[in-house]
């Protein structure tokens, strides 16, 4: 078996540190890591305002650049797998269960629970909700992924680096990234990893438990939220161990299809009008009001500012927090594109995709909740079904959404258990399957520990914790990145302003 790095025992052990702290002090914990995180999000709100900001500018200014040109691979590489393919894995790996889990439940919380600035119930509220749910799922969201998996795919597949974080800051900090300093950075990756795919894993649990339990009467327990564990679990490793190739890519357009079916059955059997309308009206909201909602901090409104806190810092955070696993999966799978072609595909597709998503679900619920069925008093994971109930055709939709949670959560898990074999295998493209098998079995393990505990909110505010000192990571990433691009350029002789033939004469 390939040796494992120095980066996978740390990462182990700081694991079970902190599942131990869960397990066995849940309140104590629960309390230092929501202290914690409250100060980080009330702290350094303007600082996650203007980096997030800052790297969607990073992405846009490559589209059109004549770096764009630039392959992610060798200058005559081609691209491993098709357009369709490609665009299936990332996306399922980027954001799938997220969409399903919030598609209606955020939206109708902006529009008739908690709004961001209007009165709730309103049609303001109604505009306002799905303006800030484009937002958080927009281009500032897939802008982070983009720009950590760019960087790592040009520094592994044209200049010849390992997979892994540390290989991007080379340019800036040389040898020390086959340090300490590297295994630091590395260790930082593979930890939010492993906690943001457990945390996954449970509330995953709790959303099928919960459909389930509102479709069958299945009642809401931990031991059927470990047998779903144990079945996905052992779904997503068997799909690991055949590969990329195979696990990954199949699960991931079957997810694209489903998606396509259950997205086109609501559109017929809902509110059509009312959702095509709040598409393209909000598609307009959205961009006239991007530079306000990027840099809103509501300064001197205590209620606005906390809103901001729980919605729109957390999800910058989260995002941070998740770059490290998606965007090292999506670097892998993005090989021989042109750096143009993949921040369209990474940057603009899934967020058209996540807009019309959210138009179809959140329009509908919203809907529902108009014509006055309350939805506000139900748990998150309950709502979309409760939206089902009141459709025609509400067996059909709920089978179909839970068969697509469950997919998206084994390719999620999938997905990361590759990634977590390329981190603690000094970046090897093809990690041994028994590595795989054994991060696995750790992220089911944590889960379900914390899951009995009731320690998973208390993970979930460690991942955004270790999003802080990520963010920095991030930050050192774009310059290095640039600086090799830039030297690069020069030698290809690239041109950035036009070519001017006077000052050539």
């Amino acid at each position: 078996m390939k040796k494992v790095s120095n980066v996978f025992w740390i990462s182990v052990l700081l694991v079970i540190l902190a599942v131990a702290y869960g397990a066995f002090a849940p309140a104590s914990f629960e309390s230092v890591t929501n202290n914690m995180k409250d100060f980080i999000t009330s702290s350094f709100g303007w600082y996650y305002l203007l980096v997030v900001t800052g790297i969607v500018l990073f992405c846009l200014y490559f589209i059109v650049s004549p770096m764009g040109q630039i392959t992610l691979g060798k200058a005559d590489e081609k691209p491993e797998y098709s357009r369709m393919s490609w665009f299936a894995m990332l996306f399922s790996a980027g954001m799938g269960i997220g969409l399903v889990f919030w598609g209606a439940a955020e939206p109708l919380s902006h529009f008739a629970i908690n709004p961001a600035t209007e009165s709730p119930g309103t049609d303001a509220a109604f505009r306002e909700s799905m303006r800030f749910t484009f937002f958080h799922w927009g281009i500032h969201a897939w802008a982070i992924y983009a720009v950590v998996a760019m960087a790592l795919a040009y520094f592994q597949f044209r200049k010849g680096e390992p997979g892994l974080i540390s290989s991007t800051l080379k340019p800036l900090f040389g040898k020390r990234m086959d340090g300490s300093l590297g295994t630091l950075i590395n260790v930082l990756a593979v930890f939010a990893t492993v906690v943001g795919v457990a945390t996954t894993l449970g509330f995953g649990a709790i959303q099928i438990n919960g459909g389930l339990a509102y479709l069958f009467d299945l009642p809401i327990s931990f031991p059927v939220q470990v047998i779903i564990i144990v079945i996905v679990t052992i779904l997503f490793i068997a799909s690991a161990w055949s590969g990329i190739g195979k696990g990954i890519k199949y699960l991931s357009n079957i997810n694209m299809v489903l998606a396509v079916v259950l997205l086109v059955l609501v559109v017929v059997l809902g509110p059509t009008l009312l959702i095509f309308n709040t598409f393209t009206d909000t598609i307009g909201a959205y961009l006239q009001n991007l530079p306000r909602m990027s840099f809103r901090a509501a300064p001197l409104n205590d209620s606005d500012r906390a809103w901001i806190n729980d919605w729109t810092i957390f999800y910058w955070a989260w995002w941070i927090s998740w770059a490290p696993f998606v965007g090292i999966f999506i670097a892998r799978v993005s090989r021989g594109r042109t750096i143009r072609e993949f921040l369209v595909g990474v940057l603009l597709l899934p967020t058209l995709l996540s807009f019309f998503w959210f138009s179809v679900f959140g329009a509908t619920a919203m809907d529902v909740q108009m014509k006055g069925t309350d939805l506000s008093g139900l748990q998150t994971e309950e709502t979309l079904f409760a939206v089902f109930n009141q459709m025609p055709m509400s067996m059909m939709l709920s089978i179909i959404a839970i068969i697509l949670i469950a997919i998206f959560f084994i390719t999620s898990a999938d997905s990361a258990t590759f990634v977590l074999g390329m981190q603690t295998t000094f970046g090897s493209l093809n990690p041994k399957n028994i590595v795989k098998l054994t991060w696995g079995i750790a992220q089911a393990a944590v889960a379900t520990i914390l899951l009995s505990a009731n320690g998973l909110n208390a993970l979930q505010n460690a991942l955004i914790i270790a999003a802080l000192p990520f963010s920095f990571v991030i930050i050192f990433m774009m310059i290095s990145f640039y600086k090799a691009l830039d030297q690069e350029r020069k030698e290809m002789g690239l041109m950035v302003r036009p070519y001017d033939k006077k000052k050539k004469k």
